[in-house]
């Protein structure tokens, strides 16, 4: 009989061992997102947080079903003491166990960053600022930054050549000078032994290939004529001209949207005034895409010295090795015009 109740006893304390086991299991390893999480959702733990951060976004955003076994497995595995901010992901059907693991490994995932059509530091620290933990004025400083500019062999003017436009992807704890650094590496990558080599038969460093890229994208958005752009500015600073070029008036001027640029603007003193000033700008006047870098560095050769806008107000240009042509060129630009504000003047006034 003592057997018999020793045995049952055992069999029912065994029960209960798997049983406890089973709710432990179920409670660590299986799945604790809410339903109402589909696919994913993103959490972002701040550098100067703490657990709680954590403990309250994930209550805050009703992430789990339940809240008190993460808590107690967190504990248990000390998360409390092992706190790393970042950008994490959870995904639908994520274990207690698999969350907390990724805190703990500091598994965050990577955001990813788009930047062109940028004119200025400050455009750039605007664009990217909101997205990065440091935020835009923690950017901005770093962009303005002499001395870190010095490191990477360039000037506080010219500082924004290592930004090339395109997607990155970073982490969005990075930190402005790793971020800094980053892009950096990434304009050396770009900085193949061909294109310095390509530059360097051209006369013209890495940096300032980046300027006068600058300049020709900023003269026109078609992609086909920017090599003969590039190859008449090229033709000018070989022969010691000004480039005259009337994008770097605009930036002088502080005002990219001129549609006109006028005698007035053309007398603006600064060192961007290619009308007053010889050789390429201090730095450049806008971000150039990586198709304008290398429409430079191949560009088209010709004994072109002259452009001007076509008459048919495509946003193409007609190209010339004289003056007299070059004139005969702008004579039939401006009859055109003249046209064309008389239609819009007529067609506005009815």
């Amino acid at each position: 009989m003592k057997k018999k109740i020793i045995w049952i006893t055992l069999a029912v304390l065994l029960v209960a061992g798997l049983v406890v086991a089973w709710i432990a299991y179920e409670k660590i390893f299986r799945s604790n997102t809410n339903s109402a999480i589909k696919k994913e959702a993103v959490i972002y733990l701040p550098s100067n947080g703490n657990i709680q951060n954590l403990y309250d976004t994930l209550q805050k955003k009703n992430i789990l079903n339940d809240f008190s076994s993460f808590k107690m497995l967190a504990e248990y595995k000390g998360l409390n003491e092992k706190y790393k901010p970042g950008r994490y992901i959870i995904t639908a059907g994520m274990s207690n166990n698999a969350m907390i693991n990724m805190f703990l490994s500091g598994r965050q995932s990577p955001i990813r960053i788009t930047f062109n059509n940028v004119r200025l530091r400050e455009d750039l620290a605007k664009k990217l600022g909101p997205k990065l933990e440091c935020g835009e004025q923690a950017l901005l400083d770093v962009l303005k930054d002499e001395a870190l500019a010095k490191k990477y062999g360039l000037t506080k003017d010219n500082f924004m050549v290592i930004f090339i436009p395109n997607t990155y992807e970073v982490f969005w704890t990075v930190k402005p000078k790793e971020f800094v650094e980053r892009m950096h590496g990434e304009w050396k990558k770009f900085w193949t032994e061909e294109r310095k080599k390509k530059a360097e038969e051209i006369g013209l460093s890495p940096a300032e290939i980046t300027i006068l890229a600058s300049i020709v994208k900023g003269e026109t958005n078609k992609t086909d004529e920017m090599d003969e752009i590039a190859g008449l500015y090229i033709n000018r600073l070989k022969k010691g001209w000004k480039l005259e070029a009337d994008p770097t008036v605009k930036f002088a001027v502080g005002d990219p949207t001129l549609t006109r640029v006028l005698k007035k603007h053309l007398e603006t003193e600064s060192p961007y005034n290619t009308y007053l000033h010889e050789g390429l700008t201090p730095g450049p006047i806008n971000l150039p895409d990586i198709v304008v870098i290398d429409k430079v560095l191949n560009y088209a050769h010709h004994n072109y010295m002259f452009m001007c806008a076509k008459e048919d107000l495509s946003g193409y240009h007609n190209f010339a090795e004289t003056n007299a042509q070059h004139e005969a060129n702008a004579a039939k630009y401006r009859v055109a015009y003249r046209e064309w504000a008389r239609k819009k003047k007529a067609k506005e006034g009815k």
